[in-house]
């Protein structure tokens, strides 16, 4: 299919290598059939004569001897004088089949165009000179006809095989194969193996991605004026790429059977500047999906011999990332969208990783194993990725598996280890989604770090220079303690769905419970008569300012925690640092609502004031407590996680 596909593209010359083979190969096969018939002549003529004795040399030209014996030792006269046997008529179709094979690849490497049907128009002219009989019949007169050198038009079937033979063998000759850096080259000119050269080495530096799999057989050709590099890429049909270059230009002629593949390939060289056509829906009878492949064509002006290479290097470099290409694309996507899908794939490309060693290892059930083993309860069946960890951290989970999966089987490691690297990253990327959770619990904090700010300015006296508004501090106090609590409930929620590890529930009820007592006390705050008395404005401003440096600890510590799973050692001791200052506020903060509750206890204040007061400083004193609470599962977080 793709000799027919680079016919069908005009580049006839680089199939000449194959059509000379092919031709000397149909040579032999001529040869032996030619002797079959004179052998079933002579037995049929005088049968006591030796029998079959042509064995070897049908097996010499590729043909079954068993059918060939049968026919020789079964031939003899009919009636009408002509010579019958099992399978004549196969034999003498196949025997102009042949010549029309030797003559068709002389035709294509003749330089003269005068001279390239002169073997078809001999080979047409003999046939016509055969009689036609019955069934498996020929006359004797006709297997004289074409085995002898000459009929009676000077011309004859054995005469016109020689002379395709030294034809072919003339072609053969100036089309001798090399080997230039891997590539099957015929006719090189000295200044042609640099640019093969580069070719190869672009697609040599990448060729170990394809991990055995059959493709990227390359052919160079000097055609014309121009030197003609073919890859055959994958087994794919159609799939073949054709690069003409010449001194100041390379040109790409580009086939695929799937539309979004061949996008995908002019995307491949953004570096170079190609001016690419517009895709192209063309014909071709053999392919699948109703013979419909796609053809695109490039061209790239390039600066001297160094900016040749490096355009032929870099498009040698790129052709493995097609190979499976749809295979892997269809596998990434029943884990992400589909943009997604070839967004991965383009970045392996870009980073030398490929796709060949996902697939190898599994493909889209590589993923789901992992999950599995690691996560059993977290990524439910059915789910994709991207509703779990999230859209981006999907995408940079399967860059993880990709690399993963190249480095393992280009480093020669077993699959087991490669599988045992996926699941630890399925791990460190729902840890991530953990962090995602956890930062609701830093906005939280945000909220609460607000009230007790405003509280702390409220029994403090400021803003200075005006009173401040008790009616608004209860009702900001009250508009941020609901905003508190619809956040804590979608984090709840999400939490469930993703099957969070529970202390990260825990720590937004806690810190939600933080802000209730903050929002309480801004309630008692604004129902005070007057400034808070000089004696108690001590001892409240002390445990009101204790509270702004626990919501601020707070922040700081799950801020720390959410970045733990990546192993940063000193993200871990900023952690634990701001919970032994949330603990050591909680102290202080009891001492400090102990000194306004004697201070109350010893004085000579009215019941309302007593009691404001007292209330007050017992919300602000909760709230510390509460956020100590958040320091203790701060605490049984990171350490769990250390543990791991």
């Amino acid at each position: 299919m793709k000799s027919g596909i680079i016919g069908q593209l005009g580049e006839v010359e680089l199939l000449l290598p194959a059509l000379i083979a092919e031709g000397l190969a149909a040579n032999d096969r001529v040869k032996a059939r030619l002797s079959l018939l004179q052998a079933a002549l002579r037995h049929a003529q005088d049968p006591s004569k030796a029998r079959f004795d042509l064995a070897g040399e049908c097996r010499a030209a590729g043909l079954d001897p068993a059918p060939l014996e049968a026919l020789v030792n079964g031939a003899h006269f009919v009636p009408d004088a002509r010579i019958t046997a099992p399978g004549l008529d196969k034999i003498s179709d196949a025997i102009f089949d042949d010549v029309d094979e030797m003559a068709r690849a002389v035709k294509a490497g003749e330089p003269e165009p005068h001279d390239r049907d002169a073997g078809l128009e001999r080979l047409s002219a003999i046939k016509a000179a055969i009689s036609r009989g019955e069934a498996d019949t020929i006359a004797p007169a006709d297997i004289t006809r074409l085995t002898g050198m000459a009929d009676e038009s000077g011309d004859g079937l054995h005469r016109l095989v020689m002379d395709l033979h030294k034809a072919l063998n003339r072609l053969a000759a100036a089309h001798a194969e090399e080997v230039v850096a891997g590539a099957h080259a015929y006719g090189l000119l000295p200044q042609d193996r640099p640019a093969v050269e580069a070719f190869m080495r672009g697609l040599e530096s990448t060729a170990k991605l394809k991990l055995g799999h059959p493709g990227l057989g390359t052919t160079a050709m000097r055609s014309g004026g121009r030197l003609t590099i073919q890859n055959d890429i994958g087994e794919t049909d159609a799939h073949v790429i054709v690069i003409g270059v010449e001194p100041e230009v390379v040109t790409v002629t580009y086939t695929d059977v799937h539309l979004a593949r061949a996008k995908f390939f002019t995307g491949l060289f953004q570096s170079l500047a190609f001016q690419w056509s517009g895709l192209e829906s063309q014909k071709a009878a053999g392919l699948s999906e109703n013979g419909t492949f796609y053809l695109v064509t490039g061209r790239c002006r390039v600066d001297g011999e160094t900016g040749r290479d490096l355009c032929l290097e870099t498009i040698g470099a790129g052709l493995v990332f097609l190979i499976d290409w749809n295979k892997a694309r269809k596998a990434l996507r029943t884990l992400v969208q589909k943009a997604d899908a070839v967004r991965l794939l383009a970045w392996s490309a870009q980073n030398r990783h490929g796709h060949r060693a996902f697939l190898e290892l599994g493909g889209s059930e590589l993923v789901a194993q992992a999950v599995r083993n690691a996560a059993p309860k977290r990524i439910r069946f059915g789910e994709s990725l991207d509703q779990t960890l999230g859209h981006e951290a999907a995408v940079d989970f399967l860059k993880s598996v990709l690399r993963i999966s190249a480095e393992a089987l280009l480093h020669g490691e077993s699959p087991r280890s490669a599988r045992d690297h996926i699941e630890a990253e399925v791990i460190r990327h729902l840890a991530r989604a953990d962090g995602g959770l956890l930062a609701v619990v830093v906005r939280q904090a945000g909220l609460a770090r607000e009230l007790a700010v405003a509280i702390a300015h409220f029994i403090s006296g400021k803003p200075s220079g005006r009173a401040v508004d008790r009616a608004q501090l209860a009702e900001r106090a009250r508009w941020i303690e609901e905003k508190a609590d619809k956040i804590a409930i979608d984090a709840r929620n999400e939490a469930a769905r993703l099957d969070a590890a529970p202390v990260i529930e825990r720590l937004v009820n806690r810190t939600e419970e933080a802000i209730d007592e903050f929002e309480q006390a801004a309630f008692i705050a604004s129902l005070l008569d007057g400034e808070v008395a000089s004696e108690l404005r001590s001892p409240l401003a002390e445990l009101a300012a204790l509270a702004v440096v626990g919501v601020e600890a707070a922040a700081a510590g799950v801020a720390a925690a959410i970045d733990v799973p990546e192993g940063h050692r000193i993200d871990f001791e900023d952690a634990l640092a701001a919970v032994e200052r949330l603990i050591q506020v909680e102290h202080e903060a009891d001492a400090a609502e102990r000194s306004v509750t004697a201070i109350i206890l010893r004085g000579a204040f009215d019941l309302k004031t007593s009691l404001s007061i007292l209330e007050l400083s017992r919300a602000i004193e909760r709230a510390a407590d509460r956020l100590a609470g958040v320091g203790h599962l701060l605490r049984a977080y990171v350490l769990a996680d250390l543990s791991t």
